[in-house]
């Protein structure tokens, strides 16, 4: 693995297929796929939902659930032979909030542990949220806010970055 593999962010909106382009470089990368899951089941939807992304990636992923201790997570799960997919950051941002965690202070730690190395190649998948009007309240308009300047803060770390618009990729950096 080089330096520009040690890590990418990919980012896309909604169904744009980033997470099957993400799932995709890690599977031909030839190292030990982790999943690493931000969302939580909170209703028979997303419940369903999980169990069909499990069911589609097949067995040769682990999959881990990181929906509060994400830079925790990575520095715990990350190694030589090992390729890290976590998804997503707006799902990690939406569970910090609804918690009442500092999400600020937590973006902060992500970036430090990332900066550091977490001893293996990570890939981060997150919904670009910023590209559409400005949210009619309070908690939305945080929401994006968090959102983008934690893209930011990745991106300016990542070695990688790609934005996947209608199942296509565009490299935006290395």
């Amino acid at each position: 693995m080089g330096e520009e593999a040690r890590l990418t962010l990919v980012l896309g909106g909604a169904r744009s297929g980033k997470t099957a382009f993400a799932e995709g470089l890690v599977a031909g990368s030839g190292l030990e796929p982790v999943y690493v899951a931000t969302g939580e089941a909170h209703d028979d939807e997303m419940a369903d939902r999980i169990a069909r992304h499990q069911s589609d990636r097949g067995p040769t992923w682990r999959t881990v659930e990181a929906p509060l201790d994400l830079a925790g997570t990575l520095r715990r799960e990350a190694a030589a032979g090992r390729f890290l997919l976590v998804d997503c950051l707006t799902l990690w941002v939406t569970n910090l909030m609804m918690a009442g965690r500092n999400v600020d202070e937590e973006a902060d730690a992500l970036g430090a542990a990332l900066e550091a190395g977490v001893g293996g190649p990570v890939l981060l998948v997150s919904n670009e949220v910023g590209l559409g009007i400005v949210p009619d309240n309070a908690m939305a308009r945080a929401f994006r806010d968090h959102a983008g300047r934690l893209h930011q803060t990745i991106a300016a770390l990542a070695g990688t970055v790609y934005f996947v618009a209608a199942g296509l990729p565009l490299k935006m950096k290395g």
